[in-house]
């Protein structure tokens, strides 16, 4: 698939979406209790280690938004994930990193985790974002803080994301509250 790719037939996208669910269905592993008492950690590392899997993902989240000009992935699975839609889609990716991992100058945003805050970070120079087509990624949406928090740096900055993408939603969180105006694709809700 190409940045400039057709418009695709509901049966196509469907099928696709299918497929990439059934990867992440039969191989994401469940941890109770990590990182802390009462969290249910999705570990989604099984479906990028398998080949079928991943590629069945990059393929599901690039159709999400072919006409952006970036890809984002949010520290540090969505870098993964940035990387094979980047290449699916001919275009660049930008690492969206925890705070204390980029040299200044950066735009930084604090939110809230199920579990703790924490503070995400992007280039504040060299790399012109005003005006970009951001696609969002990141692997597991539970509260939504992480994803809003990202989405609210490329807004600061002049960006507009065109859709926002993630691999499993946890539903019952209700982190899509906490979105943006933007579309947001899960190939999995659980």
């Amino acid at each position: 698939m190409s940045k400039h790719a057709a418009i695709e037939s509901d049966d196509l996208i469907a099928e696709r979406t299918d497929k990439a669910a059934s990867q992440v269905e039969r191989l994401t592993r469940w941890r109770d209790d990590f990182p802390t008492p009462g969290v249910r950690f999705a570990d989604l590392t099984p479906v990028f280690a398998d080949p079928e899997g991943f590629r069945a993902v990059i393929e599901c989240l690039a159709a999400c938004a072919p006409d952006a000009d970036l890809v984002a992935g949010v520290d540090a699975r969505g870098f993964l994930l940035g990387a094979g839609v980047a290449a699916t889609l001919g275009t660049g990716v930008l690492a969206v990193r925890k705070a204390g991992k980029l040299p200044p100058p950066i735009v930084s945003r604090e939110y809230v985790l199920e579990y703790g805050t924490a503070a995400l970070e992007i280039p504040g120079d060299g790399v012109e974002l005003a005006g970009r087509r951001i696609l969002l990624l990141d692997d597991v949406l539970a509260t939504g803080g992480t994803l809003a928090a990202a989405a609210s740096l490329f807004e600061q900055v002049g960006a507009e994301i065109v859709s926002a993408a993630i691999v499993l939603e946890i539903s019952s969180l209700g982190g899509r509250d906490r979105q943006g105006d933007y579309p947001l694709t899960s190939i999995v809700q659980v």
